[in-house]
């Protein structure tokens, strides 16, 4: 189960919406394009059109503002505070709780904070744990050894900034941050309110970014020099691969259309100029969109042949099976309205998800032992 974890932590890590009006339901679309790693979609086995969704059990209760979620190789789950700006460590079989400390420089306010993690591709030899966090001045990535050797509160080493200069709001900061099979840390942001950061590569809001586990724009990358690995974003929040190391991310729409996407280096998304499918061929187009009342994705993670997304303002869980980098079925919901707003999904491994509420996040309505982190089996 470990060597599970340890693989799940590296590959998906889970994210805060407008949380904007919209009324309808999902539908799915051809695929948007080649990706990286593109396989034969006819050499793939298709998931079942319809799945199944079972809450195994709570796993722990009594989180304020849960957001980034990293499972442990050596068991057990780090839980980010987004408000409080704390990282506390969850044990999965008895639900207890330890604060490892509060990290240094978060500044909260609005949909800011403390937002992803995700631990070093290296964690078994450098125990290192990567932080996506709102600072007084910008978003910025940070690295902190963590050892759970020392007293409770005091398990944090100093931070050192890895990345930062990535715009900052209100709304819209994006903050989903995960190594992906390249061992490269991807970072999801947000145009912060203001649409055109989207559209300028300059910019590194509204953007994928794709760096070095140092913080340098990853060799490889389609704009000399840049960390841009894709643009045309408005607000990424959701970050997952899938069995063939394709890349897919989750983002908000305004008032018509949330959107997954298969993620291509250099792609336009198309945001301001496009909020869902286009007709201007310059744009991808999503996997699969939705009205806004239904989604407001946050994370979302891969498992038994499908991408399984949180929703915010919909309060539900999305199913959407993949044949290449399309949706091969209609996407299904499950867990409408029985938990209250969904944040973040991670790999348990096999056919367990573990999955975050968030009630306390200013915008739901908590009941008593809000937020909590919920184990599903899934297929």
């Amino acid at each position: 189960m470990s060597a599970v974890l340890a693989a799940s932590a590296l590959l998906v890590t889970a994210g805060c919406s407008s949380d904007a009006g919209g009324s309808s339901a999902a539908s799915a679309s051809a695929s948007p394009g080649s990706t990286a790693a593109q396989a034969s979609p006819s050499a793939e086995t298709t998931p079942p059109a319809k799945g199944t969704v079972k809450v195994v059990r709570t796993v722990a209760e009594g989180l304020n503002t849960p957001w980034g979620l990293a499972p442990l190789p050596e068991g057990g789950l780090l839980v980010a505070s987004r408000d409080e700006g704390t990282i506390t460590r969850v044990d999965t079989e008895t639900g207890g709780k330890t604060e490892l400390g509060e990290v240094p420089g978060v500044s909260a306010a609005g949909e800011g904070g403390l937002l992803g993690l995700a631990l070093s591709p290296d964690y078994a030899s450098d125990h290192m744990l990567y932080a996506y966090f709102t600072s007084a001045s910008d978003n910025r990535v940070v690295r902190m050894i963590y050892d759970p050797a020392r007293p409770s509160g005091d398990q944090l080493g100093a931070p050192d900034t890895v990345f930062k200069g990535i715009p900052k709001g209100m709304i819209h900061n994006g903050g989903r941050i995960a190594f992906g099979p390249d061992r490269l840390l991807y970072v999801g942001t947000g145009e912060s309110g203001d649409r055109g950061l989207a559209q300028d590569k300059k910019s590194l809001g509204g953007k994928i970014l794709r760096l070095t586990p140092e913080g340098e724009p990853a060799a490889g990358n389609p704009f000399p020099d840049s960390a841009v690995y894709s643009y045309g974003h408005r607000n990424v929040q959701g970050l997952a691969w899938d069995s063939k190391q394709r890349l897919f991310a989750a983002e908000f729409g305004q008032d018509t259309w949330d959107e997954l996407n298969a993620i291509a280096p250099g792609a336009d998304y198309g945001w301001p100029a496009a909020e869902g499918r286009s007709d201007d061929s310059a744009f991808r187009d999503p996997v699969s969109q939705w009205h806004t009342d239904d989604a407001s994705p946050s994370g979302i993670a891969y498992a038994e042949g499908s991408i399984w997304m949180a929703g915010l303002r919909g309060q539900r869980l999305w199913r959407i099976p993949l044949k290449g980098t399309a949706a091969s079925a209609d996407p299904q919901a499950f867990l409408q309205g029985d938990h209250g707003r969904l944040r973040t999904v991670v790999s348990a491994g096999g056919d367990k998800l573990w999955v975050t509420t968030s009630n306390t996040d200013g915008r739901g309505d908590p009941a008593k032992g809000d937020d909590r982190i919920l184990e599903l089996e899934v297929s």
